[in-house]
């Protein structure tokens, strides 16, 4: 072990124990078990992770609903997704995450759209059923190109006892067009992770084997789950698929549509991104039907190829021969981003701080460009997330688990990194402080980062970010 290593190691395990000096002692136990310092050969980070917040620490996560109306079902551009309660969850989760659809807003592409049933306070003591068929009714006619309908329900509705399935079952039939009720109230588990799964159920039991498609399959047909064309990833994604000779039948939630789901079942193979949102239905296809799938992952080149490869692994020598082929295309232009941006970012330390699969996957992108994590966790990662995040990290990487904002602040004020990588709620705290930043919960408002020409955009934002002249003209607390 080198003596750097050895340093940073405990240099890492000091700063664990200065942030939870600050708390009182029962809470200095239980966040105690979410800190670690990473050390190389184990299994896994060595956290405990997927339980329930501290109340009184500011923690960062989501909630259910959250998971389900803002990740798996919002995307899916054809059907008119109902925030049914209040109108402040609804507003609140409109627009915020920049999952690009094709299509006319309102007329056959409705994720651009806030519908909510806008609950009073009438409607909390008489009850919501009757108001939420007449919202349906309405829908329908204002938008009469739509697919469907979903319920996504906020935390008054569990609370009053609302039978949102009985209604949903009931207007199917009325309208003739599918209807899925999701039970997603905010107060349900410790995160949004709760709600993924929830709508990854609502997805099995609403919609595949519902109705009798007449898709024909064929030897190379894919399907894309889990990536939600933040600022365009999907497209970018599947141009390199179809490049090496694969037929993508189905991607979703970005950009996706009901028939996409439901034609999912004959794919041959799942192409899962979004571990965490959507390996329940994966798995539960696997079972069923008999789908293999892996997790791939495309930022970076190196990780683009490797990914690329696992994918041609399971089909004929015509597939891997144009894997190869697609890799071999674009080394040229890979090889000149890098020529362009690693000088002016080799050796750029980055903490990062989000959801879904980015604690781990981006590690890749910037070693690619010669940058170092050292610091990297989950707002509502499990168990299984944290042994996939061990085969990125390198040893000695401070992991942190539902961090909270004290602990993160605190964190980057020691190690002091070139680049944080979190939310839009962390955002302005760091950039105050003199720290360069990039939002990569939807990409700071650009996009796309998958793919090869993803990874040119990356490349450009993190130079942008770190080499900006504006940091001549601001200080750190620490350089003051």
């Amino acid at each position: 072990m080198s003596a750097v290593i050895e340093d940073t190691k405990v240099r890492n395990k000091t700063l664990i124990t200065e942030v939870l000096e600050a708390y009182p002692e029962k809470a200095a136990k239980k966040r105690a078990k979410h800190l670690n310092v990473y050390e190389e050969g184990k299994p896994d980070c060595g956290v405990k992770s997927n339980i329930k917040s501290l109340p009184g620490v500011m923690t960062i996560r989501g909630c259910a609903y959250a998971g389900s109306k803002g990740v798996v079902w919002g995307p899916i551009k054809d059907l008119v997704h109902v925030s049914h309660g209040p109108v402040g969850c609804g507003q609140y989760s409109w627009g915020t995450r920049r999952n690009y659809a094709s299509g006319t807003g309102g007329v056959d592409n409705f994720v651009v759209m806030q519908v909510t049933s806008d609950f009073q306070e009438k409607d909390i003591v008489f009850g919501g059923d009757k108001k939420l068929d007449k919202v349906i009714d309405e829908i329908n006619n204002l938008f009469p190109l739509n697919n469907g309908i979903t319920l996504q329900s906020e935390c008054p509705i569990g609370l009053i006892g609302d039978d949102i399935e009985a209604v949903a079952k009931k207007k199917a039939k009325e309208i003739g067009k599918t209807i899925v009720p999701v039970r997603c109230e905010g107060f349900r588990g410790v995160s949004q992770s709760l709600g993924h799964h929830i709508g990854n159920d609502c997805i099995r039991d609403w919609v595949m084997d519902k109705s009798e498609s007449k898709f024909e399959a064929g030897p190379y047909d894919v399907a894309i789950i889990g990536d939600y064309n933040i600022g365009g990833d999907a497209w970018s994604s599947r141009i390199l698929l179809e490049e090496m000779g694969l037929r993508v039948i189905a991607q979703w939630s970005g950009d996706g549509t009901l028939k996409e789901m439901e034609k999912t079942p004959k794919a041959k193979l799942n192409l899962l991104h979004c571990y965490r949102s959507m390996n329940y239905i994966s798995r539960h296809m696997e079972e069923k039907y008999g789908i293999p799938w892996v997790e791939y992952n495309f930022f970076g080149p190196t990780k683009i190829a490797a990914s690329l490869r696992e994918i041609a692994s399971h089909f004929d020598d015509t597939i891997k021969a144009g894997a190869e082929r697609v890799i071999a295309r674009y080394q040229a232009m890979n090889d000149a981003v890098i020529a362009k941006y690693k000088p002016r970012l080799a050796g750029k330390k980055v903490m990062l701080y989000v959801g879904g699969l980015r604690p781990r996957h981006v590690v890749g992108a910037y070693e690619d460009l010669g940058m170092e994590v050292v610091g990297t966790g989950y707002e509502f990662g499990h168990g299984d997330d944290y042994q996939r995040t061990a085969e990125y990290v390198n040893d000695g990487t401070l992991i942190y688990d539902d961090v909270s904002s004290f602990e993160l602040e605190h964190f980057v004020d020691k190690i002091r990194p070139d680049l944080v990588g979190s939310g839009v709620k962390e955002k302005y705290i760091f950039q105050k402080m003199g720290v360069p930043f990039r939002q990569m919960h939807s990409w700071d408002y650009s996009g796309p980062y998958h793919g090869y020409d993803g990874f040119a955009i990356f490349a450009r934002d993190m130079d942008m970010a770190i080499n900006s002249p504006v940091w001549g003209m601001t200080k750190a607390p620490w350089k003051k």
